[in-house]
C-alpha cells in the first residue's frame, strides 16, 4: 500500500476501483442502491449467503498454518531486502502483497500433489499478510530515513552522530512493530464492516486471489459489498465480453488514476479495480486470470532480466549513470539516466500522472533551481553536496512543498470527516453515555463473548429482518435501538476480543516505551515518548481513512505533522531537540504504517472470508520477524557500503533531519527561505485545487506536491527511469486500452529481481571483488 509504502494510488485522485468520488456515485462508506436492490427478499438472501460464506470460510483449518506462515515469511524476507535496498537509494518502499499472493499460489500449486490439505484462498490471505508485514518493516522501523539520519547526519553540536549496535537496533525495531497493529483491530469494525471503505489495493488483491483459486463462492461477499444489482450487471457485461478479453477487471484509460508518494511514500500494491467495474458473479469464466502459469512465466522472465542487469552493474558501475544528455550536463549538473529495470518497474506501478509530476519536479529543481543557486552564489559547494551544494539548497524548497501538501490534504481529511461523521459520532456518544456503555466510546462493543462484533448468525438476522422489514430495506436494531444497515461480519469466535485488544495495546505501548528508553537512555523523556505514541494513534485513524478512500496512507505527512507538533513541546534550547524530534516522527510513522497495513490486509481477508484473528496473528509474526531481519539487513548495508554516498545517498534521511532542524528554528541557507515560502504558498493553492478537482478530468494536470517534491530531492537519474515506466504504463493501459495486470506483474518481477540480486552485489562488495570504474 506508500514511497514510504509503495501501495499505489493517486494522491488526491479518485483511485481505480473507487467510484465514491465520481459524479453520481455514493460517498465513502455508502453503497449504490438500485431499484432491484430495494427488494428486501433479494437482499435478505444475499446477506444470508454472505454471512454463511464468512462463517464457512472462517472455520477452515487453512486460515492459519505453519506452512503458510513460513512461505509468507520467506517471500517477506525477499521483499524486505528489496525495500532496504531501494529505500536507502530513494526512499521508495513497496508492500507487494499482490505479487506475494501470486508467488505463494505458484509455490503451493507446484507442490499440490504433496499437500494433505489444499491451498485455499484464506491461506493465501495469510501468506500475503505475513509477507506484507515482513517486507515493509524497513520503513516501519525507520531504516530508510530516521536511522541513517541519526547514525550519519546528526552534527556534533546536536550530540551526534548516534551509532547503535545491532542488538539495540533490533530492540528499537521490535518496540515500533506492534502497537499500530493492535490499534487497527477495533478500527476494522468501523471502516470495513460499517462504512465499507474500499481499500482499493486490498480489494484488488482479494479479487486476484479469488480468481487464481477459481472464483466461485469466493465472490459472494464481494457481491454483497458492492451491491447485488451492480454485481449482476457487471457479471453480464463480462460474460458478453468473454470472447474479447476475458478478465474480471478493466482500468479506466484516463490518467487520473495514478498513485501517490509521501517523501518516499508510494503505496505498494497497484489498485486493479476499474472505476466502473465490479467483480463478476460466481461461476463466470475469468479467462486470462485463470492462466496462472503465464503470469508466473512473465514474473520469472522479468525477474531474470532485472537480475542480469543488477549483476552486470556491479562490474560496470557506469551502467547506472548513463550521460544521455552529454558529459557536461552529467558531470556538472548530475543529469544522467539510471536504466535500472527496477526503477522502470516502479514507474509502471506509479503510473503516468505521478511520474510526470516527478519529472516536472526534476526539471524545476535540477534544471532551473540548482543552476540558479549555483550561479547566484547561494550554494557554492559541489552540486551533489547536501550541506553546501545546490542539492542541499533545493531540498529546502522540496520540503516546503511536501509540508504544504501534507498539511492541506490531512487538514481537509480531518475537516471532511468532522463534517460527515461528527454529528453521528456526537449522537452515538450521547447514547453510549446514557446507556452506561463507556467502552463503546472507544469503539468496543459489548457482546456475550467479549468480542467487538454485534453479529452472531444469519439466523438471527433472518428473524430480525422479518420483524422489521416494514420499516426499510434490511434494517436492524443496534444495541442502542437505532435503525441502521445490518453488519455482515465473521463469527465472534474468529474476531479478536476486546480484552485481548486492551491488554495487547497496553503491553505493546509499554514495550515501545521500554525499547526507546533502553536504546536511547535518558535522551528522550518519558512524556515525549507517550506523547509521540498518542499522536501516532490519533493520526493513524486519519491515515487509515485516507488509505481506505484513496489507497494512500500518508505516513510521511503524518510524521511531518508530528515533527511540527514536537517543535512546540521540546524547546530548541534542548541540545537533543533534533534527536527527540526525529524519534517522535519515527514513532508516529511506524504506528500509522502498521495500522494501515493491517487494515488493508483485513479488507482482503474480509472479502475472502478469512479469519481476522488468524490474520492478526500472521501480522504480528510478520512484523516481529521483519523487525529483526530489517535491522540485520540495514547493518549489513552500512558495514559494506559508504552511507551516505555512492549508490546510497539516503535522500529521505536528509529530508527527515532538515525537517527537524527547520521546525526547531534553525536558519536556512541564503535565499532558501524566500524560495521555500513561495513554493509552499503555490502548492497550498495547487493542493486545494487538486482537492476541488477530485474525480474530474483536469485534476491529473494539476501538479501533486509530494510527487514534485520527490522529483526535486532525488537526482534526475532515478526520476527519468520512473518516467519511462510511467509512459510504458500509459502506452499499455491508455493507448492500447489493455487491462494492466500483465504490466503490474512485469513491474513486480523487475523490482524483485534487482532487490534480491542486490544481496549478491552486497557479498561481492564485501569481498572487494574488482570492478570497472569511471568513464575511461
Amino acid at each position: 500500500m506508500a514511497p514510504d509504502r509503495g501501495s499505489v494510488n493517486a494522491y488526491g485522485n479518485s483511485p481505480p476501483g473507487d467510484t465514491s468520488l465520481r459524479s453520481g456515485s455514493p460517498t465513502p462508506g455508502t453503497r449504490e442502491v438500485s431499484a432491484k436492490e430495494e427488494n428486501p427478499d433479494d437482499e435478505l438472501s444475499a446477506v444470508e449467503e454472505a454471512q454463511a460464506f464468512l462463517a464457512q470460510q472462517a472455520e477452515q483449518a487453512q486460515n492459519f498454518t505453519l506452512r503458510g506462515t513460513f512461505v509468507g515469511l520467506g517471500i517477506g524476507i525477499i521483499i524486505c531486502f528489496s525495500n532496504t535496498y531501494f529505500g536507502l537509494q530513494t526512499g521508495w518502499v513497496s508492500g507487494m502483497t499482490m505479487p506475494a499472493a501470486l508467488i505463494g499460489f505458484a509455490f503451493f500449486k507446484t507442490i499440490s500433489k504433496h499437500l494433505e490439505l489444499p491451498f485455499t484462498p484464506v491461506e493465501n490471505v495469510l501468506v500475503q499478510t505475513v509477507a506484507g508485514a515482513t517486507g515493509t518493516m524497513p520503513l516501519g522501523c525507520g531504516f530508510v530515513g530516521v536511522m541513517p539520519a541519526l547514525n550519519y547526519l546528526l552534527r556534533p553540536e546536536e550530540n551526534g552522530p548516534l551509532q547503535l549496535p545491532a542488538g539495540k537496533l533490533i530492540l528499537w525495531s521490535l518496540g515500533l512493530s506492534f502497537f499500530g497493529v493492535v490499534f487497527a483491530v477495533p478500527l476494522r469494525k468501523e471502516f470495513i464492516i460499517r462504512e465499507k471503505l474500499k481499500f482499493p489495493s486490498g480489494t484488488a488483491t482479494a479479487l486476484v486471489i479469488s480468481v487464481l483459486h477459481g472464483g466461485g463462492d469466493d465472490a459472494k461477499i464481494v457481491q454483497h459489498e458492492c451491491g447485488l444489482e451492480t454485481a449482476r450487471r457487471r457479471s453480464a457485461e463480462i460474460l458478453r465480453s468473454r470472447s474479447r478479453s476475458q478478465h474480471i477487471l478493466r482500468r479506466s484509460s484516463s490518467m487520473s488514476g495514478a498513485p501517490r508518494d509521501a517523501a518516499g511514500n508510494f503505496p505498494a500494491v497497484p489498485p486493479m479495480m476499474n472505476q466502473d467495474t465490479e467483480p463478476s458473479k460466481p461461476g463466470s469464466d475469468f479467462g486470462q486470470y485463470s492462466d496462472w502459469k503465464s503470469k508466473i512465466r512473465l514474473l520469472a522472465v522479468s525477474f531474470g532480466v532485472s537480475a542480469i542487469y543488477t549483476i552486470s552493474s556491479y562490474f560496470i558501475p557506469h551502467l547506472r549513470s548513463i550521460p544521455i544528455f552529454g558529459l557536461q550536463l552529467a558531470h556538472n549538473w548530475l543529469w544522467t539516466l539510471n536504466p535500472s529495470p527496477a526503477y522502470i518497474g516502479q514507474g509502471i506501478i506509479m503510473g503516468p500522472t505521478i511520474t510526470l509530476h516527478m519529472l516536472l519536479g526534476a526539471l524545476v529543481g535540477w534544471g532551473f533551481l540548482s543552476p540558479l543557486a549555483k550561479s547566484r552564489g547561494w550554494a557554492m559547494g559541489p552540486v551533489d553536496d547536501w550541506e553546501s551544494g545546490s542539492q542541499g539548497w533545493i531540498v529546502w524548497v522540496s520540503l516546503a512543498i511536501m509540508l504544504a501538501d501534507s498539511v492541506i490534504n490531512l487538514g481537509w481529511l480531518l475537516v471532511r470527516s468532522l463534517m460527515s461523521y461528527g454529528p453521528q459520532v456526537y449522537d452515538t456518544a450521547q447514547e453510549h453515555i446514557r446507556s452506561g456503555n463507556i467502552w463503546g466510546l472507544f469503539g468496543f462493543h459489548q457482546s456475550g463473548n467479549g468480542s467487538y462484533t454485534a453479529l452472531s448468525s444469519s439466523e438471527h438476522f433472518t428473524s430480525h429482518h422479518h420483524r422489521s422489514r416494514s420499516r426499510s430495506a434490511l434494517p436492524s436494531q443496534n444495541r442502542l435501538g437505532k435503525d441502521e444497515p445490518y453488519e455482515v461480519d465473521s463469527p465472534p469466535a474468529h474476531l479478536v476480543s476486546n480484552r485481548a485488544v486492551l491488554a495487547l495495546l497496553f503491553l505493546s505501548i509499554v514495550f515501545c516505551v521500554f525499547a526507546i528508553r533502553t536504546v536511547f537512555g535518558n535522551l528522550v523523556p518519558f512524556y515525549a515518548i507517550f506523547l509521540s505514541i498518542i499522536l501516532a494513534l490519533l493520526l493513524s485513524v486519519m491515515g487509515v481513512r485516507a488509505q481506505g478512500e484513496t489507497d494512500l496512507n500518508p505516513v510521511s505527512g503524518i510524521s511531518k505533522l508530528t515533527q511540527l507538533a514536537f517543535a512546540l513541546v521540546i524547546p530548541s534550547s534542548n541540545p537533543d531537540a533534533v534527536t527527540i524530534n526525529l524519534l517522535a516522527g519515527a514513532v508516529s510513522e511506524a504506528g500509522a504504517l502498521q495500522a494501515g497495513d493491517m487494515m488493508q490486509d483485513l479488507k482482503t481477508g474480509h472479502l475472502l472470508g478469512a479469519s481476522p484473528k488468524a490474520q492478526f496473528h500472521g501480522q504480528i509474526i510478520g512484523s516481529a520477524v521483519g523487525a529483526v531481519v530489517s535491522a540485520g539487513v540495514y547493518t549489513l548495508y552500512t558495514r559494506v557500503y559508504e552511507i551516505p554516498g555512492g549508490m546510497f545517498k539516503v535522500p529521505t534521511g536528509y529530508v527527515w533531519i532538515f525537517t527537524a532542524r527547520l521546525v526547531i528554528g534553525e536558519g536556512l541557507p541564503h535565499m532558501a527561505w524566500q524560495w521555500a515560502l513561495g513554493a509552499g504558498c503555490l502548492f497550498v493553492i495547487l493542493t486545494m485545487l487538486r482537492i476541488k478537482g477530485q474525480g474530474r478530468w483536469w485534476q491529473a494536470w494539476v501538479p501533486g506536491g509530494i510527487a514534485v517534491a520527490v522529483g526535486m530531492y532525488n537526482t534526475p537519474s532515478f526520476t527519468l527511469a520512473r518516467a519511462i515506466g510511467g509512459l510504458v504504463n500509459w502506452y499499455w493501459r491508455c493507448y492500447r486500452k489493455r487491462e494492466d495486470t500483465p504490466v503490474i506483474i512485469l513491474a513486480s518481477g523487475l523490482i524483485l529481481g534487482e532487490g534480491l540480486l542486490s544481496v549478491v552485489n552486497l557479498l561481492l562488495a564485501s569481498m572487494d571483488v574488482p570492478r570497472l570504474e569511471g568513464w575511461g
